[in-house]
Parts: structure tokens; C-alpha cells; sequence
């Protein structure tokens, strides 16, 4: 159990709204490492670090190698502390994700006004593209700096399915190609 509540809960959330599977959870000493299974059976380790102000690259550097030791696909940090402009830059280079501090502590998409949002897989992407005959491009754009592709884990190049309902066509469906910004 971590520490600090409010990070407990938004590490239950990412989990939840990701649909990670935990496999094993391990208490450390700025936090807990947890190696959860995602989609396609990527495995990933999720470090919550809690009671850290500014997380810098050497927590980015210490995941990436335990990332790699246990050979796994990628990291993912979770903090309420702010990230320097170096664990930024790098992170993506060592295939680590950053969790913002105010990344939400409860399921947004409870909340009537927040429609449904997936990300496809590449073959229901492929589908969609082919039903629709259009280029990705050509599909209204979702950026990855939005709050819900972070929410959801979407990354750029991927499809997102938005599912609304509607008083006159029961139910909307549009989608969303994710880009990079």
C-alpha cells in the first residue's frame, strides 16, 4: 500500500481505466513498483514514488534499467511531484511514460457529460479506415497532451472510438486519429 492516499487512488485508476492486470506489487523505498499486464500482453512496471517533490532523470534512468533487467516492454511513473525539463526530454528515449501530477484520482468517464472513449486495435482500425475510405489524417485529430489520451494510455498513431449517447440516434459513434502535441 503506498503512502500516500491521493497517489494510491490515481495509481488504482490508471489501472482500472487502462484495464491493466496486476501481476506483482513490491514496496520500495520512494514507493511501490508494480508489474501490471496491458493490452496485447504488453507488460509494464508502473513506479508510484510518493513524499518526491521533483522527480529528475535519475528516476527515469533507475526505471529504465529495471525495465530492462526484467525485460519487460516499458515504465511508467506516477507521482504528485513535478518532472524536470531533463526527465521529460528523456523520457521518451527510454520508454518511460509520465503520469502528470494532475492526472485525475477518479474515473472521469463516472461522470455523465465524458463519453466513451477505446482505442482500437489495429485490425478494428484497419476495418474502420476501409468502411470509411479515408486516410488517418483525414479523421478529426486527438492530441496526446489531451487529458483523456492520457487518461485512456492512447498513443500517437492510434484510433480512438468515441461512443455518445444521444436523445434522437440513441447512440453516436465518431472517431479520433491521436497525434503527437
Amino acid at each position: 500500500m503506498i503512502s500516500d492516499p491521493i497517489l494510491e487512488k490515481k495509481v488504482q485508476v490508471l489501472l482500472e481505466l487502462r484495464g491493466y492486470k496486476l501481476l506483482n506489487r513490491e514496496e520500495v523505498k520512494e514507493g511501490e513498483f508494480l508489474t501490471v499486464e496491458g493490452r496485447r500482453g504488453k507488460k509494464i512496471l508502473i513506479w508510484a514514488i510518493a513524499g518526491v517533490e521533483t522527480i529528475g532523470i535519475r528516476f527515469i534512468n533507475l526505471l529504465s534499467k529495471k525495465v530492462e533487467s526484467q525485460e519487460l516492454d516499458s515504465g511508467i511513473i506516477v507521482s504528485n511531484g513535478r518532472f524536470t525539463y531533463s526527465a521529460k526530454a528523456n523520457s521518451k528515449k527510454k520508454k518511460v511514460e509520465l503520469i502528470p501530477p494532475n492526472f485525475p484520482s477518479f474515473n472521469i468517464f463516472n461522470h455523465n457529460l465524458v463519453p466513451k472513449h477505446e482505442i482500437l486495435s489495429p485490425e478494428e482500425k484497419e476495418a474502420v479506415l476501409k468502411e470509411y475510405r479515408v486516410q488517418p489524417y483525414q479523421l478529426p485529430l486527438l492530441r496526446t497532451s489531451d487529458p483523456i489520451s492520457k487518461v485512456i494510455g492512447a498513443r500517437a498513431g492510434d484510433l480512438v472510438k468515441i461512443t455518445r449517447k444521444s436523445l434522437t440516434a440513441g447512440e453516436y459513434v465518431s472517431y479520433r486519429y491521436v497525434v503527437e502535441g
